[in-house]
């Protein structure tokens, strides 16, 4: 997997999240140490609104330091970050604090994802049945 691949699939599991209800700012940095997915990107939160962008961000909050793999772990939620944080998967550098915030906005994409799959699942089901009507007035 290349840098680019993975700072793509990560956005995609971030972006989405309804941040709405942060009113801080909150900046993360993710270091990413691997032969070929390595650098770096931040998640910000910003106004209620996430950005996640592909540059260093030198005014952040916390700085997350890990392997491509854990991320994306963490990233859904298949792995918590402070469990990842005391086996030493993930290193953490600058404000503690705002750094647990960032479990914050992985439970709200994994909620947005869930009400997103249950919206879908209705919509499917009511096409089924307009199909299935609609089959039946045929003949």
């Amino acid at each position: 997997m290349t840098y680019a691949e993975l700072f793509y699939e990560i956005k995609g599991k971030f972006m989405g999240a309804d941040v709405s209800d942060i009113h801080e700012h909150l900046a993360y940095q993710f270091n990413i140490e691997d032969e070929e997915a390595g650098g770096s990107f931040y998640v910000e939160v910003k106004e209620g609104v996430l950005h996640v962008e592909p540059y260093e961000y030198y005014d952040r909050d916390a700085r997350f330091i890990c392997a491509p793999d854990v991320l994306l772990k963490i990233a859904d939620g298949e792995m918590d970050p402070v469990w990842a944080f005391t086996t030493q998967k993930l290193r953490v550098e600058g404000n503690i604090d705002k750094a647990l915030r960032l479990n914050e906005i992985i439970e709200m994409k994994k909620k947005q994802a869930k009400k997103e799959s249950k919206e879908a699942r209705k919509v499917e089901k009511a096409e089924k049945k307009k199909s299935a009507k609609a089959k039946k007035e045929e003949e």
